[in-house]
């Protein structure tokens, strides 16, 4: 007797499709918990430290969109960083509602302790993909995040904040 609702069995090449989002989450966890466990920040914060450090004097505005995540999402971590005191936060001098971020010297000797690449493996290796294999990756990801329902809002948190 079959259950109602009862999922389908798996096709082996669906199955084999699974296993292998498996391996890529389980390296993109691996390396956010190495990083962890080396330095004791989050791969988000390296990420957000790596950009200030190569942007001396970046705004939240430009750090968010260099991360590719909500403005809110680059406050938190700059928040965090500065309770560290790994960055500080300069005032616009004419305008103080701007902010410009510099790292601080405890920050560049973290960085140099951290295992690569900064912003994560998985984006380092999607920038070394092929425009025509990533713009499939793409299509084919939108279609899958169509079936899942997913919300796409989702896509602005950090992998290493999931």
């Amino acid at each position: 007797m079959t259950r109602k609702n009862a999922p389908p069995n798996q096709s082996p090449q669906s199955n084999q499709v699974l296993r292998r989002f498996r391996v890529v989450f389980n390296a993109v966890r691996s390396h956010f918990k190495q990083i962890e466990k080396q330095v004791g920040l989050g791969g988000a914060q390296v990420w957000a430290l790596s950009v200030i450090r190569d942007k001396p004097g970046v705004g939240m505005g430009e750090l968010a969109r260099c991360m590719d995540v909500h403005q809110s999402t680059a406050s938190n971590l700059v928040r965090a960083l500065q309770h560290k005191e790994l960055i500080r936060m300069d005032k616009d001098a004419l305008d103080k509602r701007h902010v410009h971020l510099y790292v601080t010297p405890a920050a560049l000797a973290l960085l140099a302790r951290v295992p690569g690449p900064l912003e994560g493996v998985l984006p380092a290796a999607l920038e070394l993909l092929n425009p025509q294999t990533l713009e499939r990756l793409d299509q084919d990801l939108s279609e899958l995040i169509t079936l899942l329902k997913a919300d796409e809002a989702a896509g602005r948190i950090p992998l290493a904040q999931l």
